[in-house]
């Protein structure tokens, strides 16, 4: 008998065996149909749906059905705009349904720690504030339609080099502040449906098998009631991972793995609770899946298709999307927006043959796809616009370069097309440098010289070194990937129809050799120290007061925009900050106001200051509006690894306001009211922390009088009280003013008043 679409199927009638089933898969992209529990279609996103096309391969390699594809992450965070990304989610959710999918695979939302990850094209920051609001409402969006999220990669999967053994080795508080903290974010506001487990280790412990991380911290700490399902093979030993907390491996295996994971139970490693316990988490999966007018419902590949109606409709937003997410890095003297009814040369391969996606698993079948070049003469009216290849990455390219010079110099303005080809980053592999090409550099050089109104357009899914192009180029548009209607959209910015608003998610170096884990990366014999500890990004360049070629958050606009008028108010939730923005420019745009945080006099290591705070306002020239955010106090929080906990430390905060990390046109200081932090105190307690609390310092002082004790120190020219205040309690006894026993008593009498 079938159980009602949505109730939770009854387990009690099945096997150990089938319980045992229910967290395998059935083949690459499918679970079991058992019993009463019907079978889910989980498929690859983010940006876009991968349907694999009839039956599915053991590699999952054939052909999928055509989807709308929308920009990768690496595009999507520089829009910086949560409804927008929303929106997104929600059109993916639809297209999903239709292709009869349950569970799309996504957002990815780890931490750019370097530029050089291979993967960078599918995670969104290198901030976490920044990236848990985007990735929260990329779920909130897609689920709301019924379908499955599944949030990955948890956790510090930041590279690909050996990327199913590697360790990432990282302390306690840079893990909860930089690479957990997203994940904690998007898991409270938006409650995906599932979590996927990566392929590396933790401190030594794989991801599948970490009890700590899918189990205290994901259920226990955070709450989370959904599946944890692995990445693709990410499983060692599933004997290992169902107690540790896991509920589905994928993909499946014909059933080998679900009897390796009998055998274990027979055998008392495994514990036949901890199967049942997965079971009813994918069977209540399933179930939700199946409320939602899916899950077993038929999926012949041969009816699947996105409706003619959202394909347009979705295109067209893939086409505002993307127009939001290009960055408008450099336009010195104004050169753009380009006047439709100029000359313009259009050069390099990029403009007819575009790069929009990242290359891997996350690899869409575009319904369509906009070309730049064609979509410049659509735009360019009574215009004219040449085109030219201007390199080639194979032989000498002389002649190409040649033909692209003589184009620049009889029109108006250049528009040279420069970035990566799907080759030379893919996931798989971390790239080993963040060099264009040199043949591109050359080509820029020469039309540059020829045409000083030349534009730079780029299409990368990880950092480029910009220093050489903005030294050589005065307007240059940064695209990262855009999807399949980014053509479209760099011809909207070019010609002024959208006047960018993009922000760049990640800092540009000037080098490699500046970016934080320049000595740490990939690692070496299968594991990587997070040496940086908590300076990822903007944060590192920050504290060390390095010159950087773009900031994080920067971006440009063909107005300009004021702030005014900066106030907060602190409330129990945190600090509201408000301010005035003024468009002062002589068009229509937006500007995406960021705030920052800082405590100059922390006890602890901070970075100089953290986004914690971002809104987007559209104003018409000369309009103002008041804008304002709640810097929650949960985000002012610090992990501190004495009491394993998130702690407020009170006193004053700076916040700043601005365009980006380094362009802040405001701030003020507000007084937040700190958590109460009590540490006992033990024989390892100094007697400088002693004597910093004042009830403590009175007991103490009843059979120690600390000044006594130092004595003259002058002779021996040394500071004797701050030597003394080092000392750990317990060590006092070998200087003589008190006994063991009377100093441990004196310790629990401090502990039980305190």
């Amino acid at each position: 008998m079938t159980a009602h679409p949505g109730s939770v199927p009854d387990l009690s009638g099945l096997t150990l065996a089938e319980q045992a089933s229910l967290s395998g898969g059935a083949d690459f992209w499918t679970t079991k149909a058992v019993g009463e529990v019907p079978s889910l279609v989980l498929t690859d996103g983010p940006h876009g749906v991968r349907r694999q096309a009839g039956a599915t391969d053991h590699l999952g390699l054939a052909e999928s059905l055509p989807a709308t594809c929308f920009p990768p992450a690496v595009g999507l965070a520089q829009s910086w705009d949560p409804e927008l990304v929303g929106r997104v989610g929600a059109a993916l959710g639809t297209e999903a349904g239709a292709l009869g999918v349950d569970v799309l695979l996504g957002p990815g939302i780890n931490i750019k720690r370097d530029p050089r990850g291979g993967r960078n094209f599918e995670y969104y920051s290198e901030d976490p504030f920044l990236t848990g609001v985007l990735g929260g409402a990329w779920v909130t969006g897609l689920q709301s339609t019924g379908v499955g999220a599944s949030l990955k990669h948890f956790a510090a999967n930041n590279a690909e080099h050996d990327r199913m053994r590697s360790s990432s080795d990282v302390d306690p508080r840079t893990l909860r502040e930089i690479y957990l903290r997203a994940f904690q974010r998007v898991v409270r506001t938006s409650a995906p449906w599932t979590v996927m487990c990566s392929y590396n280790r933790i401190n030594g412990v794989y991801a599948s098998e970490d009890h700590w991380l899918l189990t205290t911290v994901l259920r226990e700490e955070w709450g989370f009631d959904g599946v944890v399902v692995s990445d693709w093979g990410a499983v060692r030993d599933r004997s290992a991972s169902v107690p540790a907390g896991l509920d589905l491996e994928m993909p499946g295996d014909g059933g080998a793995s679900d009897a390796r994971l009998l055998a274990a139970v027979e055998s008392g490693d495994c514990s036949p609770e901890d199967v049942r316990t997965a079971a009813s988490r994918v069977a209540a999966l399933a179930a939700k899946a199946a409320g939602a007018g899916r899950g077993g419902a038929a999926r012949d590949a041969g009816t699947l298709a996105v409706g003619a109606e959202d394909v347009e409709a979705h295109h067209a937003l893939a086409r505002e999307v993307a127009a939001r997410c290009v960055v408008l890095l450099r336009n010195e003297g104004g050169l753009l927006p380009l006047n439709p009814g100029g000359s313009v040369a259009v050069i390099g391969g990029f403009a007819q043959d575009p790069r929009y996606q990242g290359g891997g698993s996350s690899h869409v079948a575009p319904t369509r796809l906009d070309v730049p070049l064609e979509e410049i003469r659509a735009l360019a009216g009574s215009g004219t616009v040449t085109f030219s290849h201007g390199y080639t990455e194979e032989g000498d390219g002389a002649g190409l370069r040649e033909q692209a010079v003589r184009d620049a110099e009889s029109a108006d303005a250049a528009v040279v097309f420069l970035g990566l080809a799907e080759h030379q980053e893919s996931e798989g592999f971390d790239r080993e440098h963040i060099e264009l090409p040199s043949e591109q550099l050359d080509l820029l050089a020469a039309v540059a010289r020829a045409q000083p109104r030349t534009v730079v357009v780029l299409s990368h899914g990880g950092v480029l070194r910009l220093a050489p192009v903005a030294e050589l180029a005065p307007a240059i548009l940064d695209g990262a990937l855009l999807g399949q209607a980014g053509g479209g959209a760099i011809a909207d910015v070019l010609f002024g129809r959208v006047n960018p608003s993009g922000r760049l998610a990640e800092t540009v170096p000037v080098r490699l050799q500046d970016t934080p884990a320049y000595l740490n990366f990939p690692g070496e014999n299968s594991a990587v120290l997070y040496g940086e500890g908590l300076y990822v990004g903007y944060r590192w360049y920050d504290a060390r007061e390095t010159d950087v070629a773009f900031p994080f958050g920067h971006g440009l606009s063909y107005t300009t925009f004021a702030y005014s008028d900066l106030r907060l108010e602190q409330a129990a939730t945190g600090v509201t900050a408000s301010l005035t923005v003024t468009n002062t420019g002589d068009r229509a745009g937006r500007e995406v106001v960021q705030f920052y945080v800082s405590k100059p006099d922390s006890a602890v290591s901070r970075a100089p200051r953290e986004l914690k705070g971002f809104t987007g306002v559209t104003l018409d020239p000369g309009a103002s509006e008041r804008v304002s955010v709640l810097l929650s106090r949960e985000d002012l929080a610090y992990w501190d690894v004495r009491v394993d906990g998130w702690v407020v430390e009170g006193g004053e905060y700076t916040v700043s306001v601005g365009a980006s990390s380094r362009d802040l046109r405001a701030e003020a200081v507000v007084a937040v009211e700190g958590d109460e932090l009590r540490l006992p105190v033990t024989l390892d307690s100094t007697l400088g922390e002693v004597l910093a609390d004042p009830k403590a310092a009175s007991v103490l002082a009843e059979v120690l009088a600390p000044s006594a004790a130092m004595g003259d120190s002058s002779a021996l020219g040394m500071d004797m009280a701050r030597m003394m205040a080092s000392i750990p309690l317990g060590r006092l006894t070998a200087f003589g003013p008190v006994g063991r026993e009377e100093l441990e008593a004196l310790i629990a009498r401090i502990n039980q008043e305190g």
